[in-house]
């Protein structure tokens, strides 16, 4: 039973993997609506254009009730507040995400004390997914079943694709 909230989940997601998704699942279960929030930071070079993202998140949560994408700029906190919500999803890889998130949530609540953060610990058969692990992976071994350890198979053509394009 999903409490009738809305909450949002903002990332990269570049790409989406299957730690991101399972916590897109987790948390749907846990609110009727999750804004998957995808940040574009032009300070970076992501693998996939923000248009992509949002595609390949729809994709693969094509099948889940009560999920959005949109991308943003500028603050989460901003973010949450323009889709008018007051709860921000983050997942936490053990040891190797705490103290950033830690220190991300201070901050926010320090910008806005409305917005809540629910931290959920990833499962731990996708601790040791990364976006620049997978994309390691990926560059390395041509072997859709390698890669379909880190993203949902729906994307593997999506990546490689991409991978052999930069």
């Amino acid at each position: 039973m999903s409490l009738n909230l809305k909450a949002v989940y903002t990332g990269s997601f570049d790409p989406v993997t299957l730690g991101h998704l399972d916590i897109i699942r987790r948390a749907s279960g846990l609110f009727s609506k999750i804004v998957v929030g995808i940040g574009i930071n032009k300070d970076k070079r992501p693998l996939f254009e923000p248009e992509q993202r949002v595609e390949l998140v729809r994709r693969v949560t094509a099948g889940m009730p009560g999920i959005e994408v949109a991308t943003f700029s500028g603050l989460a906190v901003d973010f949450v507040r323009q889709v008018d919500a007051h709860i921000m999803v983050r997942g936490v890889r053990p040891l190797t995400d705490i103290a950033g998130e830690f220190t991300m949530m201070m901050a926010n609540r320090q910008l806005d004390r409305g917005i809540e953060t629910v931290f959920l610990m990833a499962d731990e058969q996708f601790v040791h997914i990364s976006s620049s692990l997978l994309k390691q992976i990926a560059g390395m071994s041509d072997r859709d079943e390698h890669l379909a350890k880190f993203v949902p198979c729906e994307i593997i053509d999506d990546v490689r694709r991409q991978l052999h394009r930069g």
